[in-house]
């Protein structure tokens, strides 16, 4: 079996909602407190993983976390039953509450770092989750994230796993939102492209929006990972980015293997960042597809996720496809740029649009969704778990989601003991479909 790049897609979780908690995020913000409808955000998630499947793409999923989080309302001092502790915190702060029901690891490019086995000193595949500092609602994930990442790719001769860096804020490290890898194919030697918003200990007044990913953390991850120097670039992202909304770099740019596609504001000095990739690379050409703001503007590119897309290579298309929401044919500079991309001769020749509408009001485009890791074929046979989809699993996990998940969800919900009990039930159905053993906190 050759090399290939496996797409890990976040399911969408049963508490999805739009309770507005990221701050820089301007879809999430834009779309607070409105009705959200996680039964159609499940399904949306698993058609898109579908249509990658028809494509010729191997395709996984990972499942949504345990929400509301009882071990962290526990650590808030709250005690009693599970019900007692949910109504005595919605009592005391609802706030706190929506923290901990949200969903958001359902976009799991912010889930971990990854370095596949070509790349690192002991030719093993490195995983470190992500601390996700920034936001407190996501603060909390990596634990459970770290459960699942050890079940589906076991510790020992091929995968080796880290803990979140410590740290705090200055530590900050969002995962795989702000790291490409270039390689001529996936089983080869690549460069890894880790991007950070600001450094640990500098006063960034630049910045309106947090920059969350520091170079500091970079730096850590790179080291944990055992990459070689000469294979590793940190590139600062542009503040201008940030504060048009660009809150992780895969807002304004995206790549695969030997192409970069990104908007000429996502950094600071681009002509720069290309000569370091290309030097970088060495004998294999780069090809970079860089997007002007004179036909797109930032503003339009942030709106829209043109950047926010999948770029995939697939076995019966000639050239690369991107995976597109629908906000971009429906934006004017971004269809009319697209349309003339597939025209150019240039290696993007497909452009396909897919409804991730659920996902999208709260943030996150197709890119959020997935955690791309590059697996041989021995890789392959050693995961563990069943998340590695076919037409059956996803048969499966659709008729799952329309049993399980609500049609309407308000923030007032996220209060509701019954919700947590139905998404209680829910997630240990889910575990025994995806033979994942007893990951989460209430199964313990």
């Amino acid at each position: 079996m050759a090399w290939r790049e496996v797409n890990f897609d976040g399911i969408v979780g049963p508490t999805h909602n739009y309770a507005g908690l990221s701050y820089g995020n301007v879809a999430s913000a834009k779309n607070r407190g409105e009705i959200a409808n996680p039964r159609e955000g499940v399904l949306q998630g698993l058609e898109k993983a579908r249509h990658l499947m028809s494509l010729g793409m191997t395709q996984g999923v990972l499942p949504p976390h345990d929400r509301p989080s009882l071990r962290a309302l526990r650590a808030h001092g709250f005690t009693g039953s599970d019900r007692e502790i949910l109504e005595n915190a919605w009592v005391s702060s609802p706030a706190l509450v929506a923290n901990v029901a949200s969903s958001a690891t359902m976009w799991t490019a912010n889930a971990a770092t990854i370095s596949p086995s070509p790349d690192t000193a002991d030719g093993r595949t490195h995983f470190t989750p992500a601390n996700l500092a920034a936001m407190y609602h996501r603060s909390i994930e990596w634990p459970v994230t770290s459960r699942v990442l050890k079940t589906i790719f076991p510790e020992g001769e091929r995968f080796a796993h880290h803990d979140a860096l410590e740290g705090g804020t200055h530590l900050g490290d969002e995962g795989a939102a702000n790291h490409n890898r270039f390689c001529d194919h996936y089983g080869g030697e690549g460069v890894a492209l880790f991007v950070f918003g600001r450094g640990a200990f500098e006063n960034a007044s630049d910045l309106t929006y947090p920059g969350r990913q520091t170079l500091e953390a970079s730096r850590a991850v790179a080291r944990q990972h055992g990459l070689r120097d000469k294979k590793t670039l940190f590139v600062r992202q542009n503040p201008v980015a940030i504060n048009a909304g660009a809150f992780h770099n895969d807002v304004v740019a995206v790549s695969n293997r030997d192409v970069f596609f990104y908007h000429e504001d996502a950094f600071v000095d681009p002509d720069a960042l290309e000569r370091d990739i290309s030097t970088a690379m060495g004998d294999v050409p780069v090809r970079f597809v860089r997007v002007l703001r004179s036909m797109v503007p930032l503003a339009d590119a942030v709106k829209s996720y043109l950047f926010n897309s999948q770029l995939i290579s697939t076995p019966d298309r000639e050239g690369m496809t991107l995976i597109l929401p629908s906000e971009v044919a429906e934006t004017p500079s971004t269809k009319a740029y697209v349309d003339g991309l597939l025209s150019s001769g240039g290696p993007i020749t497909h452009a396909d649009y897919l409804e991730v509408r659920q996902s999208m009001r709260n943030g996150g485009g197709p890119a959020c969704l997935r955690l791309r890791v590059a697996l041989s074929g021995d890789d392959m046979n050693a995961l563990g778990a069943n998340t590695v989809l076919n037409e059956g699993l996803i048969e499966t996990l659709q008729a799952w989601g329309r049993k399980h998940y609500r049609d309407r969800l308000a923030a007032d919900d996220l209060g509701d003991p019954l919700l947590m009990e139905e998404s209680f039930a829910a997630l240990d159905e889910l575990t025994q479909i995806l033979k994942l053993g007893s990951i989460y906190d209430f199964q313990q």
